[in-house]
């Protein structure tokens, strides 16, 4: 009723303007700007167009009882632009979510796009499968391995393992092991910043089992007596004992691992050498410790390795550090050849380790001078054998370790590196990548159900891949 009054109100002026000047009202400010002697002839002309609009305009008797003519008028019309402009607003249509589209189908009713879904999922071939699966994040796969029992199986079929073979290597993980629990490890994955805690119950329990080495997915393990050696993959449980060694070394030793090829289906080979110059190599396709080469006759016994820094493995030969003379020493484990570099290290260094990165040999260690402390990297050079320095910490984070006594222990070293600084009131970890030069602090480990953080003793960067078998 209301749109029908305003209507009305507007016809009822229109009329009265009609009445008052029997046409349309002339422009009178147009006219008086005309010469005189052209104001009849344009008079006739605007009278014959006034009568024309005349004739096309008629405005119907309608008030406000009239309620029943109007609509049938309007039914007649089709509504006229007038009246459109009278109407409520109406908002444009939106879409509508998928429950409320199914809202009034009947229970159990199957559309013919739900079929022709069905029947496409149905055919879909299962390398396809393979293939998208295998570029899951890790930590995605594990919770579809539950949807069925041939999704679990995945993970030993072989042209599964030709599809993960071909997705280019993750970020690395992180295996450490904390002072507080030396008999389970403890899992970081950097891309979702999540610590993980996985029980290897294949490994023993009666004795403290460390992470030394890793390659294509795998973890070498050495026992805290340097007797035994063990391979696992910490995602699938793949565990493997190696076989006694032939040489009978009981003092600390260095342990380097590399694999035969691009993945760890080809097999992997894990070397062990000691200060006197006594070392072993293992290889796991014939599941044997052999002693291929020998060092060479220049090489300075012993060795002083430095037990702090992790080998480092570059195609198929492994970088060890030393530091009586302080340099490098390497070992490739095709050839049997030894090598030794004598490069001096910088000044004021403690805590070094060797990194890896993209083929270049990188060196991490805590820089300190009067009671500054800092965290640097440097990348050797291979023309001239000298460090340099590349990047640094932010300042403003080297300001909590001023005047403090800082230790750093780097728990892995390819691309990615993690470090623990650590010392009587500080425990923290960071990650560097070697690429982007990001430095980020990493969430403290804590087990579940638990509140207190752990403190990290060691760990080893690894990738994560789930074909890999020990």
């Amino acid at each position: 009723m209301e749109e029908l009054t305003m209507l009305g109100q507007l016809i009822g002026q229109l009329q009265e303007l009609l009445q008052l000047y029997g046409s349309f009202p002339p422009n009178h400010n147009n006219n008086l700007l005309l010469p005189h002697h052209h104001h009849h002839h344009l008079h006739f002309q605007s009278y014959q167009q006034q009568q024309h609009h005349l004739n096309r305009w008629c405005f119907p008797n309608i008030d406000d009882s009239s309620t029943d003519d109007y609509d049938g008028l309007m039914m007649a019309a089709g509504k006229s632009r007038i009246c459109k402009m009278l109407e409520p607003f109406k908002p444009p249509p939106t879409k509508k979510s998928r429950k409320e589209r199914n809202r009034g189908k009947l229970p159990g009713a199957t559309s013919t796009a739900e079929v022709m879904e069905q029947e496409i999922w149905k055919e879909f071939p299962e390398d396809l499968f393979e293939a998208v699966i295998a570029r899951l994040p890790v930590a995605t796969f594990f919770r579809f391995r539950s949807v069925c029992r041939k999704w679990n199986s995945l993970l030993t079929s072989q042209s599964f393992s030709q599809h993960c073979a071909q997705v280019p290597q993750a970020i690395p993980w992180f295996y450490t092991i904390t002072h507080e629990n030396v008999n389970s490890g403890a899992m970081y994955d950097p891309s979702l910043k999540k610590w993980h805690h996985p029980t290897i119950s294949s490994l023993p329990t009666k004795m403290i089992i460390l992470p030394v080495a890793s390659a294509g997915g795998l973890v070498c393990f050495l026992d805290i007596g340097h007797r035994n050696f063990y391979v696992c993959n910490p995602l699938t449980q793949s565990f493997k004992e190696l076989p006694a060694r032939s040489v009978k070394v009981w003092s600390r030793v260095a342990v380097g691992m590399t694999l035969n090829g691009n993945s760890a289906s080809g097999g992997y080979k894990i070397l062990w050498v000691g200060c006197d110059g006594e070392y072993e190599v293992y290889d796991s396709v014939k599941n044997l410790w052999t002693r291929p080469g020998s060092m060479l006759s220049n090489m300075k016994l012993p060795l002083s390795l430095n037990f702090r820094s992790q080998a480092v493995s570059i195609d198929s030969t492994l970088y060890f550090m030393r530091s009586d003379p302080e340099g490098i020493v390497s070992y490739d484990v095709v050839t049997g050849i030894w090598k030794q570099f004598i490069i001096p290290a910088p000044l004021h260094l403690s805590d070094h380790t060797l990194a890896e990165c993209g083929g270049r040999i990188m060196l991490v260690g805590l820089l300190t001078k009067n009671a500054a402390t800092c965290v640097c990297i440097w990348e050797l050079q291979k023309m001239t054998l000298l460090w340099k320095e590349v990047d640094r910490m932010p300042n403003i984070w080297c300001l909590d370790f001023y005047g403090k006594h800082v230790r750093m222990t780097c728990l892995g070293n390819r691309g990615l590196l993690m470090l623990s600084l650590r010392s009587r009131q500080m425990n923290r970890l960071v990650t560097y990548n070697v690429i982007s030069r990001e430095w980020l602090k990493v969430p403290g480990c804590v087990v579940p159900r638990g509140r207190k953080r752990q403190w990290i003793a060691c760990g080893t960067a690894f990738h994560p891949c789930l074909t890999a078998m020990a």
